[in-house]
């Protein structure tokens, strides 16, 4: 979702007259598109507002913009180190802002006069893609779960949903200018719901509760429907999509995953732990078992539903890809997260053998709930612990991409180091080729030839 606001205030600005700065010493503004998942992404901001003092001494035309997710603490220290601090919804008013000398606008997301105001509005500004062969096109924005460790509520405001014929205008468009691979972004995607005969804003609303009144209703759409529509857009293109949340993970959605051709068999799944006492006080309402169920559920679906590919000349193609990969987000040394339920969580990773795993060691989020419990697990407890999950996964990523050796399977090429290339298989594996061409932003085969636990490698075919 950073990417994807980044890219939307590169246009915005390019549109009031600046133009990219080729280095940081030749710019006259900077700004930092801010993350408060982690106090470690606060603290490198802290880090570049001091860099930036320093620049201020050397051109005094020099000016720096503070957007993103802040929350009401770090705002009120930052205003002190920044010329703009402005909140990422009020876009298209930025172009009024930034003709002040210094302007600080970061009202509380959450605030209902603020949110009708302005509501996602701001999704509609032209984009600026990084690259012109992945496109971001956000779905949703904001998010009303508040799981206690969670600061992104607070940042992003309530959830609220574009309307569809937006999205589809968007994808519609990218597509036809080259983009070969969609994310579809929300902080909580299976919350989508649109309706057709209006622009569906679900301010403050318990999505979870209508959907089952209004699911039925041909005039709305939810997610299933959505990857439906996209998946028919014409082209030769990969659907992807982030995140999901376990809560309300329906079997309408899971089996028209497996079925849109065009989706890619890859789901990022948080489970954050493997703890039934500590989901709880996550407030994540799902159990372990009921997680590792939904997991089972969606591999059937993907080898029930997903057609092999094709074989060719060149070989057999990758059966492999009837297979969903499967990550997920944990966390570790939660507050009162013993070494015995912690053990839980080692086991579910035993269990599901994941592909990838994003683990965090816990930090406190001001304001949240879990910032009124006690941080009682050590930092080297924490790092154990990171150890220990990073260890299993080694293994299990490892014993997972072997199966790909000598497969063919078709990969994005997304960068390049001298003659090696790298890029993403449909099912999110990174894999290296060697070759003397510029493959970026293309779609190619690959034998894979050797296995590593966070990557395969492969010949061009």
């Amino acid at each position: 979702m950073n990417h994807s606001d980044s890219e939307r205030v590169a246009a915005t600005l390019e549109k009031i007259g600046y133009q990219e700065a080729s280095r940081e010493n030749e710019a006259d503004l900077i700004l930092v598109n801010m993350c408060s998942v982690r106090q470690s992404a606060v603290d490198r901001v802290f880090g570049l507002a001091k860099k930036f003092a320093k620049l201020k001494t050397q051109n005094s035309k020099f000016k720096t913009v503070l957007t993103g997710c802040i929350s009401n603490s770090d705002y009120k220290k930052f205003q002190n180190f920044f010329d703009y601090v402005l909140s990422i919804k009020a876009l298209n008013n930025w172009p009024e802002f930034l003709k002040k000398d210094r302007y600080l606008y970061y009202p509380n997301p959450r605030e209902q006069k603020f949110v009708n105001e302005f509501k996602a509005e701001y999704l509609k500004e032209k984009s600026k893609p990084q690259k012109d062969f992945s496109a971001f096109i956000p779905i949703s924005t904001g998010c009303d779960n508040f799981c206690s460790f969670c600061i992104v509520p607070y940042v992003r405001g309530p959830l609220i949903c574009r309307h569809h014929e937006d999205i589809l205008k968007e994808i519609k468009f990218s597509v036809e200018t080259g983009a070969k691979e969609i994310w579809l972004l929300g902080q909580n995607v299976n919350d989508y719901i649109s309706r057709i005969d209006t622009n569906l804003a679900t301010n403050n609303t318990n999505i979870s509760e209508i959907s089952a009144q209004i699911r039925a209703d041909s005039r709305v759409i939810n997610f299933p429907k959505l990857l439906q529509m996209v998946n028919d857009i014409p082209g030769n293109f990969w659907i992807r999509f982030t995140s999901p949340h376990p809560k309300n993970f329906s079997d309408e959605l899971i089996n028209e995953m497996a079925k849109c051709q065009k989706l890619t068999p890859y789901l990022n799944l948080p489970i954050q732990s493997g703890d039934d006492e500590i989901l709880k006080k996550m407030n994540r309402p799902y159990t372990a078992k009921q997680y590792k169920n939904l997991v089972k559920k969606i591999r059937s679906a993907f080898k029930k539903y997903r057609k092999a590919p094709k074989q060719n000349k060149f070989g057999t193609g990758c059966s492999l890809e009837k297979e969903v990969s499967i990550s997920t987000d944990v966390i570790v040394g939660f507050p009162g997260e013993t070494k015995k339920q912690f053990q839980n969580t080692v086991k579910l990773f035993k269990e599901i053998k994941y592909d990838m795993a994003y683990i965090a060691k816990y930090s406190t989020r001001p304001g949240t709930a879990a910032s009124k419990l006690k941080d009682n697990v050590s930092p080297q407890e924490k790092e154990r612990r990171y150890k220990i999950l990073t260890g299993i996964l080694k293994e299990t990523a490892l014993e997972n991409n072997k199966k790909y050796i000598g497969k063919e399977v078709e990969v994005l090429i997304d960068s390049r180091k001298g003659d090696l290339y790298f890029g993403k298989a449909r099912t999110y594996k990174t894999v290296k080729v060697k070759c003397n061409k510029n493959l970026i932003g293309k779609f190619i085969r690959a034998k894979i030839i050797d296995a590593l636990p966070w990557g395969l490698e492969g010949i061009l075919i």
